[in-house]
């Protein structure tokens, strides 16, 4: 993928604050993904910067990328992420707008219990949120960043065809369908169910990857078949790093490899090459 070889066809997606859940954060979901060797996509909001994590294991490194409308502040981040290693750039383009209802159910009413550095703050008075930091997006914001990446350039948040195809105007070297793990809105398509209205649309001209709602490694199989080169997980490796720091988040990767290694047995698929669109069914009834 992207001249990287690869063990597995899962990586880890970016997720945000990583600390919040163990004071290893990205610098142990680093050393998780480096034994394992699965590529960690670093979050643009992670707990440290990204040459601490780029520096703290061997690894393969992405790291991801909310564009700014300045120009300078995207020059320096992203030239500082490949000067330490990024070996792909990733573009988030949705999440222009999200209402968390969960968060109101959650934890967040101030004060205690605390994070690892500050106190949980409250709930805003308005959930509804909409972030005027990127209503500005438009495609040709992947022109100007095109200049500054020495390295592959990928779309996240793309969740149909005719977006994808833009993608492929302007440049975009891969793909990622994602809707932001569900948390933008409830009444969006998954990834999953657009998925083959993307591939069919890139025709194999760049590398379709996709996340949100990966739960297992018979999940991932679903995907491959689907037409995706590659499934990104983000919450399950957050649960085993809460639960026990790098270990736990180096366990979660062993039982999703092996459970995509058991889905493929069972579906008589001996390699990722073998896997294609006749083990799965959507058209039910």
């Amino acid at each position: 993928l992207f001249g990287q070889r690869m063990p597995s066809p899962i990586l880890l997606a970016p997720t945000a604050r990583q600390r919040d859940l163990h004071p290893d954060g990205e610098l142990g979901m680093h050393r998780a993904a480096t034994t394992t060797g699965t590529t960690m996509i670093v979050s643009n909001a992670s707990s440290f910067p990204f040459t601490r994590i780029a520096r703290g294991a061997d690894g393969p490194l992405w790291f991801q990328r909310y564009a700014t409308r300045e120009t300078e502040p995207n020059r320096v981040a992203l030239g500082e992420a490949q000067e330490v290693g990024a070996q792909t750039i990733v573009v988030t383009i949705d999440q222009q707008a999200s209402y968390y209802e969960r968060d109101l159910h959650d934890r967040h009413l101030g004060g205690t219990p605390r994070r690892v550095t500050r106190r949980v703050p409250e709930n805003p008075p308005n959930p509804y949120r909409v972030n005027p930091g990127r209503l500005w997006y438009e495609w040709k914001l992947f022109d100007d960043l095109r200049p500054m990446c020495g390295v592959p350039m990928l779309a996240k948040g793309i969740l149909t065809g005719e977006g994808a195809r833009k993608c492929l105007e302007h440049g975009i070297d891969g793909i990622i369908v994602s809707n932001h793990g569900g948390r933008a809105i409830d009444y969006g398509p998954s990834s999953l169910e657009v998925l083959e209205e993307v591939v069919e649309a890139v025709g194999g001209r760049v590398p379709v990857l996709i996340d949100s709602g990966f739960r297992r490694g018979s999940d991932a199989l679903k995907a491959l078949a689907l037409g995706a080169d590659a499934v990104c997980f983000g919450r399950a490796s957050r649960w085993g790093l809460g639960a026990f720091g790098e270990e736990g988040a180096q366990k979660v990767l062993e039982i999703l490899d092996a459970e995509l290694r058991q889905a493929m047995a069972a579906a008589g698929v001996a390699s990722i090459a073998d896997i294609d669109r006749s083990i799965v069914k959507t058209d039910f009834p």
